[in-house]
């Protein structure tokens, strides 16, 4: 049965890793809606529009794994979510995959999710990664956790979560499939 992931996008987003992981995910066959915080338009950090499939509190839907870009304000607007941050702690608690980049990995720091765990995220954002042990990698994967530093990091983020979400052999062929390998 093919996994389901959703995506949050807040205004504000970084725009290269809200688009990378979708697209890489869905050429891995794996489920991706894209939901809005707020609104079904969502503006990025670099002024590009992109819409969602749905708005976050309309969706009720069973899903495999929580992805949040980074990008501020849009990681600032995920982590002031209540909605969010339930969503965080309750797919950490069915052990579903929680993962975030760039300046996102403060939203599971606030959902407190990160306690015991090693996490990385974008210079600066440290203090907000409460209870992890931080790393300076590209990417961390700890148990259902991954983050990642951002842009730059934005292919490897997601073919961490192919290959967390469906196999190696998967994984490679998306990897090559990009050039990335």
């Amino acid at each position: 049965m093919p996994k389901h992931a959703i995506v949050i996008l807040a205004d504000g987003c970084e725009e290269v890793e809200a688009v990378t992981q979708t697209d890489l995910l869905r050429r891995a066959a794996i489920t991706v809606t894209v939901l809005g915080l707020s609104d079904m338009t969502v503006t990025g950090s670099h002024n590009i529009v992109m819409r969602a499939d749905a708005l976050l509190d309309s969706f009720s839907g069973a899903f495999d794994a929580i992805i949040l870009p980074g990008g501020i304000p849009g990681a600032d607007y995920l982590a002031d979510s209540q909605r969010v941050l339930a969503l965080v702690k309750d797919a950490f608690e069915q052990e579903k995959l929680c993962a975030a980049i760039c300046a996102a990995p403060q939203v599971l720091g606030k959902a407190g999710i990160l306690a015991g765990k090693k996490a990385t995220c974008y210079p600066g954002f440290e203090d907000a990664l409460t209870g992890a042990t931080l790393l300076q990698e590209s990417v961390v994967r700890d148990g259902n956790v991954i983050t990642s530093r951002g842009v730059g990091t934005a292919i490897a983020f997601a073919l961490e979560l192919i290959d967390y979400l469906t196999d190696a052999a998967t994984c490679r062929k998306i990897a090559s499939a990009l050039l990335a390998s």
